[in-house]
């Protein structure tokens, strides 16, 4: 419950927070979509590009009202923004940030958690709507269906490698909940400690990994009994959870200490910590989402009230430099 009151201080002071800068059509557009970090402001409104070998900002661009979460298309040509502040998914070129469409979710539908599936579908949380949207051909017809979870705050998304299965981290519920995106049969939901937020799928689709941000806990779950197999401590206040490409290590962010629990997928143990912001630089840097690169050598750190992206590497802890996280950059999304 301590993390919990020292997350109301930092987001009160993100509040308050500066707004990103107007849009400078003087950045250089980098026509070659290899290598690049997709950047969310959620305080400014906006939608980064930063190219990973030089580490500068190359497009900033206005997106929508308080976006968060970001997933690129399998082919790499696209990035997908949930609007949280509104009820559009909006989809971006990547080559040079032009919105090339926006999809309709309904009133109060709050997108948040979202996946391009290797299938080609989106898949999103809409928070406001309780409800999990299947957007299938995004870039074509953009069919919407929805799905309720019956649960407060459906916030995180994680979609089984078959398309066949969603799961969401239910917040206001305290909840994880499974939804059968085929054959619609109920939604079912167990309770996983305080808060869970955090959520990934390991990529052979067996375990599913939640992180409960007042439990100060990761959970490893059953994907389809929901059945708790093991809990593991985290540092404190846990807000997100990844899986690596290779799905030996899952991480979790700890907002509150600024660091990286890393978990053994294979025993969950958690083996060792990883320092991101520093002494005394939590409360500073406000840890959000973190994103693993696609060979598993670097993991990437929204510090969103600092405006930066931390680039990790796994293997030494080390932080190799920080990024531009312009507007206060939380969701991230990547491409090499």
């Amino acid at each position: 419950m301590k993390s919990a009151i020292a997350l109301g201080s930092i987001l009160a002071l993100a509040a308050c927070a500066p707004q990103a800068r107007e849009p400078n059509p003087g950045f250089l557009v980098d026509p070659v979509a290899d290598g690049a970090l997709f950047v969310a402001g959620k305080f400014g409104n906006t939608l980064a590009k930063v190219d990973l070998e030089s580490g500068q900002q190359t497009l900033l661009v206005e997106s929508c009202a308080n976006p968060h979460e970001l997933a690129t298309s399998p082919d790499d040509r696209y990035v997908a923004l949930a609007c949280y502040g509104g009820q559009t998914v909006d989809i971006f070129r990547t080559e040079d940030l032009v919105r090339t469409r926006s999809i309709d979710l309904g009133e109060n539908a709050r997108p948040h958690g979202i996946v391009w599936h290797a299938n080609g579908d989106l898949y999103a949380t809409a928070e406001g709507r309780q409800s999990v949207f299947w957007i299938r051909d995004p870039l074509g017809a953009a069919e919407t269906f929805e799905y309720g979870t019956g649960k407060e705050g459906s916030h995180m998304i994680a979609v089984a490698p078959s398309g066949n299965h969603a799961w969401t981290t239910d917040l206001g519920s305290k909840t994880v909940t499974l939804v059968d995106l085929k054959t619609r049969r109920a939604p079912r939901s167990v309770e996983v400690g305080e808060e869970p937020e955090g959520i990934a799928l390991s990529p052979d689709g067996e375990t599913l990994w939640v992180s409960a941000r007042g439990s100060d806990k990761a959970f490893a779950l059953d994907p389809m009994t929901l059945e708790v197999r093991q809990q593991i401590a985290t540092g404190a206040f846990p807000l997100r959870i990844a899986v690596r490409p290779q799905g030996d290590f899952a991480v979790t962010s700890d907002l509150a200490d600024g660091g990286l629990t890393v978990i053994d997928t294979a025993t969950g143990e958690s083996v060792r910590s990883i320092r991101v912001a520093g002494p005394g630089g939590a409360q500073e840097r406000m840890q959000v989402t973190i994103l693993w690169s696609p060979d598993g050598e670097r993991i990437y750190v929204a510090e969103t009230r600092d405006n930066t992206i931390a680039e990790v590497d796994f293997a030494s802890g080390e932080v190799l430099r920080r990024l531009p996280g312009t507007g206060g950059g939380d969701g991230i999304a990547i491409i090499e």
